[in-house]
């Protein structure tokens, strides 16, 4: 269950707001004014969205070395290596 609390709010009760989000797993928005500005989720969420950042980050990676093999495919090793060689040179 996701809370909108204020800064100040989760200031004055940080410790209860704090238990809330580690013993019962709800999630807060925390606002400034009335502006979202951040979120406090429990740590096993937070590593969740950093392994679907790195997920998603080595798709494009594969994405963009496909494509290369693709372009580069009628290209042999040795034209490849040559002007790689030639761009370190120059």
């Amino acid at each position: 269950m996701q809370k909108i609390i204020g800064v100040t709010e989760l200031q004055r009760q940080f410790r209860f707001f704090f238990e809330d989000v580690v013993c019962k797993r709800n999630s807060l928005v925390l606002t400034r004014g009335s502006r979202p500005e951040a979120a406090l989720i429990p740590y096993e969420d937070y590593q969740r969205y950093q392994q679907m950042q790195e997920n998603e980050v080595l798709a494009r990676f594969d994405q963009v070395w496909n494509r290369l093999a693709q372009l580069n495919g009628s290209f042999s090793d040795e034209e490849i290596a040559t002007d790689i060689e030639a761009s370190r040179k120059g």
